[in-house]
């Protein structure tokens, strides 16, 4: 935590000292964000915060992705953007794997990658090691934290007692791996709770919702899920819900966008946790920025989350968080 505090002040330094000379740069950097995918609210709000900084630092930003999470057609729009030449690309990769070699022709086309929310490999950059370490910066929310909070509240909201299990949608996305790695991580020190065999939904929340159905006919005392992804989260809640036990059956979400608070509300979803996305996409044009005008960079910068609840939702300073739809 101290060295993602660092990294942060450091890079907000950094900010401060680049944004004055920005407007006397000769060049007008172009730096490219490609989202996991163009609809989604997170992404939506990771260009916001991305517009944020590339307006104050006097730099154009394309934003350019598919409409779907999949490599199949991330890929083909990765290939577009280097043609163009950006000076740097932020891109939350669709596959930690298949996602390498196609980053690796940006690299050498001597393009900068950072990659924002999502990473290649294992994340971990800039080591001389491995054929996955050539992107500056992974910028996005510590996901094994994310998934060990998750697990604390789903622990605290089912009286640290009961059958849970994890909603989540395929093998081999980085983040969604970190977050159920981490929510098993922490439900390990809660001994009076089991967790089930994860159910993957390839995300589609009427699959996510069948599983829960089926689970549930299989374990009657099942007290608890943890949606991994929105959609998982929504199709368990909605899963929950067709099976009689909303209220009894507790669903823990993560993301937030404004849709949310309706499901809070509602009890359909117990508690959401929110990222920050804005700050990984102001972020990641800052860093890009900096090495772009000869400045060093941290390899690592992680940002936080708010956790909401039917107790907190309407407080304004929780409900910033929602993500833009």
């Amino acid at each position: 935590m101290k060295k993602i505090v660092a990294a942060l002040a450091a890079l907000a330094v950094s900010a401060t000292v680049l944004i004055a000379p920005a407007q006397a740069q000769d060049k007008k950097y172009t730096i490219a964000l490609i989202p996991g995918l163009t609809t989604d609210g997170f992404y939506i709000t990771m260009r916001k915060g991305a517009q944020a900084a590339a307006d104050a630092l006097g730099v154009n930003l394309v934003f350019q992705g598919a409409p779907d999470f999949n490599p199949v057609t991330q890929v083909p729009v990765l290939d577009a953007v280097i043609a163009k030449k950006p000076d740097a690309i932020l891109i939350a990769p669709t596959d930690k794997v298949q996602l390498v070699e196609p980053l690796r022709k940006a690299n050498d086309a001597g393009i900068p990658v950072i990659t924002v929310d999502t990473f290649i490999g294992s994340g971990v950059y800039q080591t001389g090691a491995g054929d996955a370490d050539f992107p500056l910066s992974y910028i996005a929310s510590d996901n094994v934290l994310g998934g060990e909070i998750a697990a604390r509240a789903l622990a605290t909201s089912i009286g640290d007692k009961g059958k849970v299990y994890v909603s989540n949608v395929k093998p081999g996305i980085s983040t969604t791996d970190q977050r159920e790695e981490g929510f098993k991580k922490e439900m390990a020190k809660h001994p009076g709770i089991t967790v089930l065999e994860t159910q993957f939904n390839d995300d589609d929340a009427n699959k996510a919702a069948s599983q829960l159905q089926a689970v549930f006919a299989r374990n009657p005392d099942l007290v608890g899920v943890f949606g991994a992804n929105l959609f998982s989260a929504l199709g368990a809640a909605n899963g929950v819900k067709q099976a009689g036990q909303t209220g009894t059956v507790k669903v823990v979400a993560f993301d937030a966008p404004t849709s949310i608070v309706d499901n809070i509300n509602t009890g359909l979803v117990d508690v959401a946790i929110a990222q920050h996305p804005a700050e990984i996409g102001y972020y990641g044009v800052v860093s890009a920025y900096a090495h772009l005008t000869g400045h060093s960079i941290p390899v690592t910068i992680g940002t936080g989350f708010t956790i909401m609840d039917k107790s907190n939702i309407a407080d304004p300073n929780i409900s910033k968080y929602l993500y833009s739809e």
